[in-house]
């Protein structure tokens, strides 16, 4: 980590729900920094707490107990210094491409024609300049996604969190967005934390990788030491580095699932 305060800062943070059983721990003590500018993906099997922790970092829901700052200042509900994408864009169906992207830039009490601007400009960033105007329905789903990338970037937030985006998407335009988001990142610079179940999107697109047991807890943090610019993402998947992280990465999944299978198991 670099000698400078982290832009994000988490310490023992638990996230638990109250059930007809009791409560259930869903995040458990973990703690960790993020630097400004970095790109850290999440991931762990179902079910681990990736999106439940997405969603407190956010401000959507609160913690249980531990300490979450952003800048040095707790994290108390959503705001636009923080923005999201889900696995699903959630674009508003009666409102064009542009006006969804300029959504956000409306809550801020932005002037109409400022926020156009804005609006078109990532609209642009993102492939999409000449349907400005097409609604949600008149979208491809990859195309749905780079709406909700464009909303969430308009509001210029120092921390973007993506749940899964991809997730939902073919193949191929899911390798198409795993490129346009790295050249996204090289040019924007934003922090991003990113949940994903894909191994191989993980390595290819961050710089650390937090890989989360099924108990909840951060199990192990993994540097992925190549550099950047990654202007070639085919070629990185055939490099021996990246297929070294992936397999250290699906070791320790499966040693962790091993160790929640077991009778008598560790600790939860």
């Amino acid at each position: 980590m670099a000698d400078t305060a982290p832009l994000l800062s988490v310490r023992d943070l638990t996230i638990g729900f109250r059930t007809d059983e009791g409560m259930v721990t869903a995040v458990d003590r973990v703690s960790f920094d993020i630097a400004a500018g970095e790109f850290v993906a999440i991931t762990g099997q179902s079910g681990c707490g990736k999106t439940t922790l997405l969603r407190v970092l956010m401000g959507l829901m609160p913690a249980t107990s531990g300490l979450l700052d952003m800048s040095g200042r707790p994290i108390r509900g959503c705001d636009h210094k923080r923005a999201m994408v889900f696995q699903q864009a959630e674009l508003l169906p009666w409102r064009s491409a542009l006006a969804n992207v300029e959504f956000g830039l409306q809550t801020k009490g932005m002037r109409a024609a400022e926020r156009r601007r804005i609006a078109g400009d990532y609209l642009a960033m993102v492939g999409l300049a000449g349907a400005e105007q097409r609604r949600p329905d008149q979208l491809s789903g990859g195309m749905r996604q780079r709406v909700g990338l464009a909303r969430a970037l308009a509001v210029d937030p120092d921390l973007l969190l993506m749940d899964e985006p991809f997730g939902a998407l073919d193949a191929h335009t899911r390798e198409a967005l795993q490129a346009e988001l790295i050249r996204l990142h090289e040019q924007v610079r934003k922090t991003v934390v990113f949940v994903t179940h894909d191994l191989d999107e993980a390595v290819l697109l961050s710089d650390r990788v937090f890989v989360m047991s099924p108990a909840g807890r951060l199990a192990e943090i993994v540097e992925v030491p190549i550099g950047r610019p990654r202007s070639d993402p085919e070629w990185l998947r055939t490099t021996p580095l990246f297929a070294e992280k992936r397999y250290h990465i699906w070791q320790t999944m499966k040693r962790l699932e091993s160790e929640t299978r077991e009778p008598r198991g560790r600790a939860a």
